[in-house]
This record gives C-alpha cells, sequence and structure tokens, in this order.
C-alpha cells in the first residue's frame, strides 16, 4: 500500500521525468532557429551554396524536434490539474496569465510562420522566408522569456499579495512579477545553455563527418561555426553562473549552501568543497576535499567573508542536499569540459589543424550530449533546491499537490515511461539518422517551382521533385 508521503513523491517524480524530457527539446530548438537563422542570413549576403546546403540539412532537424517539444510539453500542463490542482489554484491567478502570454505572443508567432519556413523556401521570396525564419527564431526566444519568467517568479516571487482565499494576486503592476528578482540571471543562463547545447551538438556532427571525408565543404562549414560559438559561450556562461549563483546566495541562500555542501557557518570564510559523501541526516560531509577560503571567494568575492551554514536554518526548511550537491558539481563539471573544448577549438584553429585533428574531432563527438545533461542537471539543481517549496518561503511542495492515490499517480508515472521511452526514443532514433547522413559536398541553392510560362505544371514539377527525390533515395 502507497502512504500520504509516497503520493507525493510520485507526483513530483512524474512531473521531474516529463519536464526533463521536454527541456532537452527546448533547450536544442532555441539554439537551432538562432543557428538557422544566421546560415541563412549569411547565405543571403554572400551567395555562397554551403549555407543554403546546411539551412535545409539541419532545417529537417529542427521540424523534429520542434514537434517533440510541443508534444512533451503539452502533457505537462495536464498534471498541474491532475496532481498540483492546490498549486494550480493558488497560484494561478499569476501563474496562469503567465503562460497565456507566452501562447499568446511566442507560441502563436512560431506557429504562423514555422510552415513558411519548413515549405516556403522554393515558394515565396529568399526575403520574406529569411523574414519566416527570423520571426520562428524569435518566437523560440519569447517562448523561453515568458517560462523562465514563470518559474522564476515561483523562486523569487514578488509583487503579488495574498487574498481572502488564500490565492496569490497581482499587487498592482504586472511588471515586479515578470521581472522578479532572479528573472533576468536565469533566462541569461539558459538561454546560453541552449546556445552551448545546440553547439555541441551541430560540432559533434561536424566532426563524425569529418573523420569521414575531411575535404566535405559542409562539414568543415558547421564545424567551424560551432567550434566558434562553443569558445565564446562558454567562458560567458560561467560569468553568467557567477552572477546567477549571487543572486541565488541573496535571495535562495539554504539552495546555495546545500549545492555547496556547507553544513556548518564559517565565520572566517568558507571552503570551496570539491568532493565528498553529503550526509543529510548527520549534517556533515564525509571524505570531503576542499580548497581553504575559495567558497567565500566565489560567493562574496572575498576570501575572508563570513558565509552562513545550513544549521542557521531549520532542518525542515532545507533542499535535498545529497541530489542538489551532485547535480551541480555534474553540471559544473560539464561546464568545465566545455570551455577545454573552446580552447581546444581555438589552439586548432590558430595552428590550422581544425579540420585534420582527429583528436579534437572525437572530443567534439564525445562532448556531443554534454549540453542535454548540462541543462538537465541545472534543472534538478535549481528546482529541487527550491525544495520544500513550490512557491518558495510561502507555498509548501506537500500543501501543493492534488488529494489523488498514490496508486493512480503510480499507473500514470508509468504509463509515461513506457510511451516516452517508446516515441521519444523512435524520434532520437530519426534524429540520430538524419545526422548521419553527410551534409552535401558541392555548393548548391535551393530549387525554385517552374512558372506555367514554362510550359511545366506545377503538378508535373512537384512529380519530377518526388521521382528525384526517390532516386537520391535509392542512391544512398
Amino acid at each position: 500500500m502507497f502512504d500520504h508521503l509516497d503520493a507525493l513523491v510520485l507526483a513530483r517524480a512524474q512531473f521531474a521525468f516529463t519536464v526533463s524530457f521536454h527541456f532537452i527539446f527546448p533547450s536544442f530548438s532555441i539554439g537551432l532557429a538562432s543557428f538557422l537563422m544566421v546560415l541563412e542570413g549569411l547565405w543571403l549576403k554572400t551567395g555562397r551554396g554551403v549555407y543554403a546546403n546546411l539551412y535545409r540539412y539541419w532545417l529537417k532537424i529542427f521540424a523534429v524536434t520542434f514537434g517533440m517539444g510541443v508534444v512533451s510539453g503539452i502533457v505537462m500542463s495536464y498534471q498541474f490539474g491532475t496532481n498540483w490542482s492546490v498549486f494550480s489554484d493558488k497560484a494561478g491567478p499569476i501563474v496562469g496569465p503567465l503562460m497565456a502570454y507566452e501562447v499568446l505572443t511566442a507560441f502563436f508567432l512560431e506557429a504562423g510562420f514555422l510552415g513558411v519556413m519548413l515549405f516556403g523556401i522554393s515558394k515565396v521570396g529568399k526575403g520574406l522566408h529569411f523574414f519566416a525564419t527570423c520571426m520562428v527564431a524569435l518566437g523560440t526566444f519569447i517562448s523561453a522569456t515568458w517560462i523562465i519568467s514563470t518559474n522564476s517568479w515561483m523562486h523569487t516571487p514578488t509583487g503579488f499579495a495574498i487574498n481572502a482565499q488564500g490565492q496569490f494576486v497581482p499587487a498592482g503592476s504586472w511588471l515586479p512579477i515578470i521581472f522578479n528578482p532572479s528573472f533576468p540571471y536565469r533566462l541569461t543562463h539558459v538561454v546560453i545553455a541552449a546556445y552551448l547545447t545546440t553547439s555541441l551538438v551541430v560540432a559533434a556532427v561536424g566532426a563524425w563527418h569529418l573523420l569521414r571525408d575531411r575535404t566535405n565543404t559542409g562539414a568543415r562549414t558547421m564545424f567551424s561555426m560551432a567550434m566558434g560559438m562553443i569558445a565564446v559561450a562558454a567562458p560567458l556562461q560561467i560569468v553568467a553562473g557567477d552572477m546567477h549563483g549571487l543572486n541565488t546566495l541573496e535571495h535562495q541562500p539554504a539552495k546555495i549552501l546545500a549545492m555547496e555542501g556547507d553544513f556548518e557557518p564559517s565565520p572566517n570564510g568558507a571552503p570551496l568543497i570539491l568532493f565528498g559523501i553529503p550526509s543529510q541526516k548527520d549534517a556533515t560531509i564525509r571524505y570531503k576535499v576542499e580548497l581553504p577560503y575559495l567558497g567565500s571567494l566565489i560567493l562574496k568575492h572575498d576570501p575572508t567573508a563570513p558565509l552562513a551554514g545550513l544549521k542557521d536554518y531549520p532542518r525542515d526548511r532545507w533542499p535535498p542536499v545529497p541530489i542538489v550537491f551532485w547535480s551541480f558539481r555534474l553540471m559544473v563539471a560539464l561546464g568545465t569540459a566545455m570551455l577545454a573544448l573552446g580552447a581546444l577549438g581555438l589552439w586548432a584553429r590558430m595552428r590550422g589543424r581544425l579540420y585534420d585533428w582527429p583528436l579534437l574531432h572525437r572530443a567534439a563527438i564525445l562532448l556531443g550530449p554534454a549540453g542535454f545533461v548540462a541543462v538537465i542537471a541545472g534543472w534538478v539543481t535549481t528546482e529541487v533546491g527550491r525544495q520544500p517549496y513550490t512557491v518558495y518561503g510561502y507555498l509548501l511542495t506537500s500543501q501543493s499537490r492534488s488529494s489523488v492515490a498514490a496508486a493512480a499517480v503510480a499507473t500514470s508515472l508509468a504509463v509515461f515511461v513506457v510511451v516516452y521511452f517508446a516515441v521519444f526514443g523512435a524520434g532520437t532514433y530519426y534524429l540520430l539518422r538524419l545526422m548521419s547522413h553527410p551534409p552535401e559536398a558541392h555548393e548548391s541553392e535551393p530549387a525554385h517551382i517552374p512558372q506555367r510560362a514554362s510550359g511545366i505544371t506545377p503538378a508535373a514539377g512537384l512529380a519530377g521533385k518526388l521521382a528525384d527525390t526517390t532516386s537520391k533515395e535509392h542512391e544512398r
């Protein structure tokens, strides 16, 4: 039999599972939409067919990724009503409109121009098609903006009042709610993470094909662009992460202390604990390896600045320290590896070995999935670190769930696991198949549909294209 705690844990596990799957796809599509915009812009500016080839190559991948992101996101919204109805009731007057703004602005913008972007490259003018691509890229960014604003408000709630029914309602202007204290830092961190995730995938695909044919123009171009982006974005992400950490220390100190493993207060400067085994029960880090004063230097930019410990806060308000401690270290380790890859790419570029250094190419392939793992680790760090609250400091997670039997939650979770791994496993396999095909080695531009004046009807032109596509598939 399941007890009350099991139902809460299962509901949290179900949301964590579905949002983890969902987060993978937007973190890729946000960066990929911008990459497509750059590719098409370079094609229009330079007239080089290699950019048109790469645009069409990655457009197919973007379409599949975007579709899986939309489908996986729909499931999460239902859980607000099924598993978290109390949260929906109490936070709905604020969270509901913010989510609606995301649909009315970002999703409608993406949906309105996505068809032109996917199917109009041979049917509309180049300028109009580029505008559609820009609008889709803008839509993905606006979507991230509203979602991060909503989530950030749950971490640093401002601009609200609590009415007689116990609901969070706007206290006046919506600006303090939208631009809450953690919003700019979290948005910057997430967007850079999306660009890094996309760059790592593009670099891995380019490296894969360079190992097979280092003369392939498309592979060389995509690899060069991706490695350049990694070299720029990785250090920027470290700076953004540092600023985000300082903001979190100000507004959610218990989360930062759990990330650092600081159970004990440090009045004369906190050490940086590199590794160890956290014990929440005993409030200690066993077998820890630490560097003196470095914790205070990172968190307060002063090696001797005092730092509180988790023991300064009520134990029932501590987040699950072991999860936060290790997810944070996984994210930092992967970020360090990305920084090293970017530096290695810069060194190879300066030495003229960017395209003929197998060690660099294998390293890029190895780190291809690192962005996805890092964003999930970052999400676990920030969301588990918010516990035991859904609205930090005001609404406990245990007070937010629906009165649903644990058996029902367990059954739906099992169904989700089976369906998600089947559907999205097949989708991921198809994406890998698309990426395994090398980009065109020669430069070419998208073909335009012949006009009626040429004596060829649109139907005949379409039939010819289908025949040509079929023959190419047989050749492959």
